[in-house]
């Protein structure tokens, strides 16, 4: 056991996709996951193992901003053997061609955050997803008759408030999104070796501040659900018969 996850050893696959919210955790393991238990509730943030049409895969919670998932992803990674970790999570766009809804799959995440330079001796980090994560994700898009956008988000420390400044600036750089976990788990999976991907859903939409309810948040982003588990299920091998 950790000090924030309450699992035993072998609990966890090596594949864990991520939504911030412990209730949409508990959606897919329910919806879509077979031979499904808890394997953590520190703190109520759930985390679930099962299976994937015959694959092991797990669910767990990240919460809120980039010290939250640094915290679970480290933890998931040095002490229960994580290998593969997929954010799915709501994000607020940027993009003027961004509708509500629409998926994003990151391919970089910039960021106002200090926390990154401190990873990496005081410079900009450029983190980036696995890119044979990202690969298996396009290629799984395509079967699936999916159309996400492939581009830079802005991963930020301020959900309240910011600079007025950047929202033009992102615009001119074209990012397309902001959310506040990506960019973290990119340097955390950097630093440990191990495969990491975003899959957002726009929930909100900056310019035009249009928004998505709490409860269509948690329960209906099923495209981006299963965006991420095609993929992680492409990934993982075969299970070896006893």
């Amino acid at each position: 056991m950790t000090p924030h996850i309450n699992a035993q050893t072998g609990d966890f696959a090596e594949t864990v996709l991520m939504p911030g919210d412990p209730l949409r955790a508990k959606y897919i393991a329910e919806t879509y996951l077979e031979n499904v238990r808890e394997v953590t509730n520190v703190r109520n943030v759930l985390g679930f193992t099962g299976e994937y049409k015959g694959k092991p895969v797990s669910v767990m919670a990240h919460g809120m901003g980039m010290p939250s998932i640094s915290i679970y992803a480290h933890e998931l990674i040095n002490y229960y053997g994580v290998k593969k970790i997929i954010r799915i999570g709501s994000c607020g766009a940027v993009d003027e061609e961004l509708k509500l809804r629409d998926l994003i799959v990151a391919t970089g995440a910039s960021t106002s955050s200090s926390m990154i330079r401190d990873r990496f001796a005081g410079y900009d980090y450029a983190a980036a997803p696995d890119f044979g994560l990202l690969r298996t994700c396009a290629d799984t898009a395509d079967k699936l008759g999916l159309s996400p956008r492939f581009g830079n988000i802005l991963s930020g420390d301020l959900f309240y408030g910011s600079n007025p400044a950047l929202l033009p600036a992102m615009q001119k750089m074209n990012v397309m999104a902001v959310e506040m976990e990506a960019a973290a788990l990119f340097a955390i999976a950097a630093e440990f070796r191990v495969k990491a991907l975003c899959v957002l859903t726009v929930s909100d939409h900056l310019i035009t501040a249009e928004e998505t309810s709490s409860e269509e948040r948690q329960t209906s982003f099923n495209q981006m659900m299963e965006l991420a588990l095609e993929t992680a299920y492409a990934t993982i091998p075969e299970p070896v018969d006893a």
